[in-house]
């Protein structure tokens, strides 16, 4: 997904921590990727596929929300610290830049988050592979840090005090995002 960076697969064969799942590093067979790929990860995004395309004939766009959190340290993943809010549109390609600016206005007025726009995270496979602008399908990734709501070590007690000074935050985004695909479409 990100060339010449470590990254995640489809069939993970280690934990966030860089160790391995499986006993003896073993992994997992070819077959039982692609058993999992057809049981699994086909029937999801033939779903989302099927929602997305029901939601822009009914309203003549799509505003696409892949959210995620992450901790905010990973060392085999990345060097240093990810900033907490991470926004990914493909590098611009998956959203219209005035939803991108939305998005990144809010992310920028929160005095207690940091934020990047299209930096180490700049959207997966569901924002690129989804998101064509073009098309009126609009698709925004958000990459947060666990350490807005909960802690990053164990016992990973959710932190409803945290929790609660960054979910109006998450609202705003997403009603900016909403509201310039709105604009975008005069409705």
């Amino acid at each position: 997904m990100y060339p010449g960076a470590s990254n995640t697969e489809l069939c993970p064969t280690r934990f966030f921590t860089g160790d391995a799942l499986y006993a003896d590093d073993r992994g997992l067979s070819d077959d039982e990727r692609a058993w999992r790929r057809t049981e699994y990860w086909q029937p999801y995004h033939d779903a989302l596929a099927g929602e997305l395309g029901r939601l822009r004939a009914e309203h003549g766009f799509v505003l696409l929300w892949d959210g995620h959190s992450i901790r905010s340290e990973i060392p085999w993943l990345f060097e240093g610290v990810l900033p907490d809010l991470n926004i990914g549109t493909g590098g611009g390609a998956s959203a219209d830049p005035r939803i991108t600016e939305a998005v990144a206005a809010v992310a920028a007025a929160c005095p207690e988050a940091t934020h990047a726009v299209n930096g180490r995270f700049k959207g997966g496979y569901i924002t690129r592979h989804y998101g064509r602008p073009a098309e009126h399908v609009h698709a925004v990734q958000l990459e947060m840090t666990q350490k807005l709501y909960m802690q990053e070590a164990p016992p990973y007690a959710y932190l409803p005090e945290r929790a609660a000074r960054i979910q109006p935050v998450l609202r705003e985004m997403v009603g900016a995002a909403l509201q310039a695909a709105r604009a975008l479409y005069g409705r």
